[in-house]
């Protein structure tokens, strides 16, 4: 079975080995920064249109950076691991 793989391959399934789901987890940190920036954007025109609660909506704009700024350091975390 190992016989035939080429030492391409096996150098993928080891690093596979050595961090799982590596992949998807880097796609989730991408994809719940990117929701957190279109987030910041929306509240953001809010506060620029002085539309609503301006504390609330300067609140809701302080948790999207947040999201931001964490989901942006797990994927900056994850990649940066060595292989």
């Amino acid at each position: 079975m190992d016989r035939n793989l080429t030492p391409e391959q096996r150098a993928q399934l080891r690093r596979e080995f050595k961090h799982p789901y590596r992949g998807l987890r880097q796609y989730l940190y991408l994809a719940c920064g990117s929701a957190g920036f279109i987030g910041a954007v929306i509240f953001t025109a809010q506060l620029l249109a002085a539309r609503g609660d301006w504390t609330a909506t300067a609140g809701n704009l302080a948790v999207q950076v947040g999201a931001i700024a964490l989901f942006g350091w797990l994927w900056r975390l994850d990649r940066d691991r060595p292989k």
